[in-house]
């Protein structure tokens, strides 16, 4: 007998069995959900109704499943960033709007760590600034520390929906200092590694305006490098 798929009704109530118990405070970041069969008895459903509600609440980010463990609340809510890729392709989002939307998101952001940064954050950030100046001679390595930095930043803020959209945003902008990152000289590299210390001194020194602009004048400078890249690989493609 072919099974039967389950309808959006019995789907529904899945997604509303999961709300309740996350209302009620039985479900909180990094909890597993009950076993499909534990949940399928207490909904009252089958185990393919529970699947197709749990892939509906995966596509929604509020659960994760992990291959061999089954299925959990994310420590950090996650904005998936595939959708806007694909929006990025299809309307053709340029390189100035990418970073416009990263400088109005991460000069926030520095300005609320300021304010509200613990010594975990100031230590986890300034490791990441170490490591910037240990790496000047591996381009991608830089890159990675550099990307690190600005989400233990966001992290700083405290906030985490601007936590998780300078992650969503970030990953736009990714692949494409990838490929400028081996070009980079060392002396670009040591300009950019002093202007996250400087970002990172303004927010220990828990002064606002002073991480905004120091913030603010790193993207700055780095958009206008990733347009001299852009120039210069155009005139170099016959």
């Amino acid at each position: 007998m072919e099974e039967r798929r389950p309808s959006e009704d019995s789907t529904d109530q899945v997604i509303a069995h999961v709300r309740t118990l996350i209302d009620r405070g039985e479900l909180r970041p990094g909890h597993r959900l009950p076993a499909e069969r534990e949940l399928a008895t207490q909904i009252g459903v089958s185990r393919p109704t529970v699947r197709a509600g749990l892939r509906a609440l995966s596509a929604m980010g509020v659960v994760r499943t992990r291959h061999g463990a089954g299925t959990f609340i994310p420590e950090m809510p996650a904005l998936e960033s595939e959708p806007l890729s694909f929006l990025a392709a299809l309307h053709g989002f340029t390189r100035e709007e990418m970073y416009e939307a990263r400088r109005i998101l991460e000069v926030g952001a520095a300005g609320l760590a300021a304010e509200r940064a613990t010594s975990e954050d100031l230590a986890s950030i300034s490791e990441e600034v170490a490591n910037l100046f240990a790496t000047m001679d591996d381009p991608q390595a830089f890159l990675v520390h550099d990307i690190r930095f600005h989400r233990l930043v966001a992290a700083a803020s405290a906030n985490q929906i601007v936590a998780a959209l300078v992650e969503m945003v970030a990953k736009l902008y990714y692949e494409r200092r990838r490929q400028t990152a081996e070009r980079a000289t060392g002396r670009n590299l040591h300009d950019a590694a002093e202007m996250h210390r400087h970002v990172y001194q303004a927010i220990r020194a828990k002064d606002p305006e002073r991480a905004m602009a120091a913030m603010n004048e790193h993207l700055l400078s780095s958009s206008a490098y990733q347009a001299e890249e852009e120039i210069r690989q155009e005139e170099r493609t016959p």
